[in-house]
């Protein structure tokens, strides 16, 4: 006797019947590059159909997430003016600052998520302050604490720090309390390895360093054991949600650490991963929402609670569709 596997398969209702993995619009956050300026909306030319936008363009693209239900948006900022200390990250009515106060003017039930780091306002692009060494790992963290706090003032429900600097989320911790927000989620970049799928994404927010990398900093593809120590730190620093980026290659340590901490994982499908499925697509040699939701219930299957991604408004209306 032999199991009949294939029962299971049958129909349609059958298949919905016995599902046990689930997407839903709630679990989703959808990135927005904003940059400083008026009437822009300017359609990054490797991420098709994303754009970076000036925040007189903002409300028409909040109408279309309230409209698809989908709640919770990252912001990345483009400044008009960079430095070596990125002072544009930490001004109180910086682009973040500000797209925040619209936000929650606008939507005041939209979860606003800030990315708390430096590149995109460095004219070096590395996520700190440097010398000849490199980035100045105890020297950042300060900035990175200014940073968290001022997008804190703005009225951000949840910091997100990316720079992967060691003790920065005490540090934000410590300021965050200090100053009255205590109850402020800090949502860790904890496991943020030095990619190649993220090239889209520093054309997207400008943010490709002048020289070198970020291998400094950033996690070894080739050396798995850190994860979960690296995990580990942030929680014992008081992170409250922790990241994985990039999503898709590592969906294994999604895994280790969905199975090692009891908090929400993260899992960050970054640029690169939609930047290759739409060039597929448009040159009709994928079918995009089959493998778009292949990979990210895949990404559920692996642990994720969250899943930040681009394709967010196609999900959401894909799940509607298929209701």
């Amino acid at each position: 006797m032999f199991k009949r596997h294939r029962n299971l398969r049958k129909t349609t209702g059958i298949r919905k019947l016995v599902r046990d993995v689930y997407i839903s619009v709630d679990d989703l956050v959808y990135p927005i590059f904003l940059e400083e300026g008026t009437g822009i909306r300017t359609e990054i030319s490797s991420m098709p159909g994303q754009y970076r936008m000036s925040l007189d363009m903002l409300d028409a693209e909040l109408d279309t997430l309230n409209e698809l239900g989908v709640n919770s948006v990252l912001l990345f900022g483009i400044p008009l003016e960079k430095d070596c200390v990125g002072k544009e990250a930490y001004n109180d009515t910086g682009i973040v600052q500000e797209g925040v106060r619209q936000i929650k003017r606008h939507s005041p039930n939209m979860v606003v998520i800030t990315d708390v780091c430096m590149c995109e306002y460095t004219s070096h692009g590395h996520c700190g302050i440097i010398d000849e060494s490199g980035v100045i790992n105890d020297t950042t963290i300060k900035y990175m604490a200014k940073i968290a706090l001022s997008h804190a003032k703005a009225g951000a429900d949840i910091v997100a720090p990316s720079d992967m600097m060691d003790g920065r989320i005490r540090a934000i911790r410590d300021i965050l309390d200090e100053n009255g927000f205590k109850e402020l989620a800090i949502m860790s970049y904890s496991v943020k390895y030095a990619s190649s799928f993220y090239g889209p994404f520093r054309e997207a927010a400008d943010s490709a360093p002048t020289h070198g990398d970020r291998k400094q900093y950033q996690m070894d593809y080739r050396f798995s054991i850190d994860a979960v120590s690296e995990v580990r730190s942030d929680l014992e620093e008081g992170a409250d949600i922790v990241i994985v980026k990039p999503a898709l290659a590592y969906l294994d340590v999604i895994r280790k650490v969905r199975d090692t901490f009891e908090v929400p994982v993260v899992a960050y499908s970054v640029s690169g991963e939609y930047s290759m499925i739409k060039a597929g697509a448009l040159n009709g040699w994928i079918d995009e929402k089959n493998i778009v939701m292949e990979k990210t219930y895949a990404m559920k299957r692996a642990g994720a609670n969250i899943i930040i991604t681009y394709f967010a408004k196609d999900i959401a209306r894909w799940l509607r569709e298929d209701k």
